[in-house]
């Protein structure tokens, strides 16, 4: 049995989507985490190191950030086809896109917000905001999804940027048209039904 420690409107609220997607038997556990505001405070029980979230529990696996869990999962269900599997030719851009996000897009982002865009360091380590915005655009210039025509993990990962918050993601028409085939997907919809637990 999975168990999904979930905070709504949250991180975690993306994995609710990809569980949907793989049509997983799970469980969501509601748990308290710190937001941004101040508000909230660490659950006890959260089984993450950092009491955040995502954090997935399959029997007695723990599981935690939202890349590993994608990976975790995609390759657990394999058969829904939401991940490549070992083997297949887009499996390269798949762990590629998944690092990218964790190693990248993330940082890229926290850094924009914390008022840090023009440090030499940080724009060295790990690029600036046009670079990142320059590649999902030319990733999706040619094809509907990140790695093509098929739907996957990666873009879950991305698009859920742009359902907490549209300017995380490039402001371009090519975006929008993205965002509403993300959104058009049955299994996004079962996942905000159930998001608040």
């Amino acid at each position: 049995m999975l168990t999904l420690y979930h905070a709504p409107l949250s991180r975690s609220s993306r994995i609710v989507w990809l569980l949907e997607e793989l049509g997983a038997d799970y469980a969501l556990r509601i748990t308290a985490i710190s937001r941004r505001d101040g508000s909230g405070s660490p659950d006890p029980g959260n089984p993450h190191p950092d009491k955040k979230v995502p954090a997935l529990v399959d029997e007695k696996t723990l599981i935690t950030e939202s890349a590993a869990i994608v990976l975790y999962l995609t390759d657990k269900f394999a058969a829904a086809g939401i991940g490549p599997a070992v083997g297949d030719m887009n499996r390269a851009a798949y762990l590629s896109w998944l690092a990218y996000y964790a190693g990248v897009i993330e940082p890229v982002l926290n850094i924009q917000f914390a008022g840090l865009g023009d440090d030499t360091v940080l724009r060295r380590a790990f690029g600036d905001r046009a670079a990142v915005d320059h590649r999902i655009l030319e990733a999706l210039a040619s094809a509907p999804y990140l790695l093509g025509d098929e739907f996957s993990g990666a873009d879950i990962l991305v698009a859920s940027m742009g359902h907490f918050e549209r300017a995380m993601l490039p402001a371009d028409a090519l975006i929008d048209r993205y965002l509403e085939r993300c959104n058009a997907r049955p299994a996004l919809a079962r996942a905000w039904a159930k998001d608040a637990g």
